[in-house]
């Protein structure tokens, strides 16, 4: 794969290993064709995160072995849908993400700023 920016402008770095994240299941939250969720938000997931996905119809928590997945708990990193962050940004839930290993095409549909506010390392939203 070719080397990928992140939101920062800097080379993308991994999300997570374990569990195996990303579309192309190579632990990056690259995107390409055929990607048409965009998993390009690398966060760190949570209850109330996991929660609100499964409510939203998108259950991240429950293990399905034919498709490799062995779903999620707090504080597992994930190549999440750019849609879906922005999603739980508005409800308020939105997890906290590691702006180093998310894609910079996220900036296409959230912005820096909202990022920012939710990075592991930077501020965090009251």
């Amino acid at each position: 794969m070719a080397q990928t920016s992140n939101v920062l402008g800097e080379r993308l770095l991994p999300c997570s290993f374990e569990p195996m994240t990303g579309f192309f299941r190579d632990g990056c939250c690259h995107t390409g064709p055929g990607d048409h969720g965009l998993h390009t938000v690398c966060i760190q997931a949570t209850d109330e995160f996991l929660r609100f996905s499964q409510a939203a119809g998108n259950d991240l928590s429950t293990p399905v072995p034919e498709y490799d997945f062995p779903g999620l708990r707090p504080g597992d990193h994930w190549c999440l849908c750019v849609t879906r962050w922005q999603q739980a940004l508005t409800a308020g839930c939105a997890p906290r993400v590691v702006l180093a290993a998310t894609h910079i095409s996220a900036l296409e549909f959230v912005a820096l700023e909202d990022l920012q506010r939710h990075a592991l390392d930077g501020p965090v939203e009251s």
